[in-house]
């Protein structure tokens, strides 16, 4: 049992810090422990979760990317010009047309890195800022609402009646949210290429060395962050029922403070799925509490800066030297 809680601790921690948090909205707030809320937090961090799941990779490799979001308008604003193009389209082809415009964006960013040797967080600075501007001169930040039916007509997967009449329900990005989970989880824990992404982001040179493709983990990485954030931004589009250019604008860094908070190291080599996920709820929690207790947003900035600091600490610092009785258990 102990051993499971050493290899587990910031997840357990992590967990721990969320039910506390929980248990204070509970008390200070009427709403937050509904089960009304509970399915709009589900809904609602569903994209965020499929961004982070994509980031967790590019960090496990070592590198680091806060274009991912803006990649994500750009392919949900060229997906829903070709869908009309081609006469609206459906599921599957528009998840193709998402898949291959989010990879390609993500194929870029690994290309800057890996072939002019551009540090990981210059080069999607850059690329975020021309993304973003490109975006924007030529769509003037018009949004797009007409959008195909299948787009915007909801697909519930599980409702429910509330005793005052109103429903509650969870919504298919939910299910993609959960596809791309597993999808990842499968990748990095399950598979060779996911060893040599975490043996790569933990020693590039020593990876190289034994003979693991430096470019292939750059693209894989990259083309992975690039695929989830295409389907990010088109399942965006479907919950938001609209396509505005600047909507997911901002939340790089949101993501970026789950997955380091989950456990991903900035360094590289290591991170986790679970604490992936974890890291992304505990984010939503906060705000979506701070918002039902009114208090301002830029309150929630404030507290997203601090909690990059401190995830950063707690990589560099490991949650055992943190805990003594994990400590204790270590020297056992």
């Amino acid at each position: 049992m102990r051993k499971i809680i050493q290899s587990h601790a910031t997840e357990f921690a992590l967990l721990a810090v969320i039910l506390l948090i929980s248990l204070f909205l509970s008390l200070a707030t009427e709403r937050f422990f509904t089960l009304g809320n509970a399915f709009d937090l589900l809904n609602t961090s569903s994209v965020n979760i499929i961004f982070a799941v994509g980031l967790l990779v590019v960090l496990i490799a070592g590198g680091i990317d806060i274009s991912f979001a803006v990649a994500a308008s750009v392919v949900q604003y060229v997906a829903a010009l070709l869908l009309e193009s081609i006469g609206g389209g459906g599921w599957i082809s528009g998840l193709v047309i998402a898949a291959v415009l989010g990879v390609s964006l993500g194929a870029i960013n690994a290309l800057l890195i890996h072939r002019f040797k551009i540090i990981s967080i210059v080069a999607t600075i850059a690329t975020f800022n021309i993304y973003f501007g490109l975006l924007m001169f030529f769509t003037r930040g018009v949004s797009i609402y007409n959008l195909p039916d299948w787009l915007t007509s909801r697909v519930i997967l599980f409702e429910h009646e509330m005793a005052d009449g109103s429903w509650v329900e969870i919504t298919l990005p939910v299910l993609v949210m959960v596809v791309c989970v597993i999808a990842t989880w499968v990748l990095i824990t399950r598979t060779t290429t996911g060893r040599q992404l975490y043996a790569f982001g933990d020693n590039p040179e020593g990876a190289r060395r034994f003979g693991i493709n430096v470019g292939a983990m750059q693209f894989i990485a990259f083309g992975w962050l690039g695929l989830m954030a295409g389907i990010a931004g088109l399942i965006q589009a479907h919950y938001a029922q609209e396509v505005v250019p600047n909507a997911l604008y901002g939340r790089e860094l949101d993501v970026l403070a789950a997955v380091v908070l989950g456990g991903a190291r900035l360094g590289g080599g290591k991170g986790t799925v679970l604490g992936c996920v974890l890291g992304v709820l505990m984010i939503s929690i906060t705000q979506n509490g701070l918002n039902l207790m009114g208090v301002s947003p830029f309150a929630f900035k404030m507290i997203i800066g601090a909690i990059i600091l401190v995830a950063i600490t707690l990589s560099n610092t490991s949650i055992e030297r943190l805990l003594p009785f994990m400590r204790e258990g270590a020297r056992r």
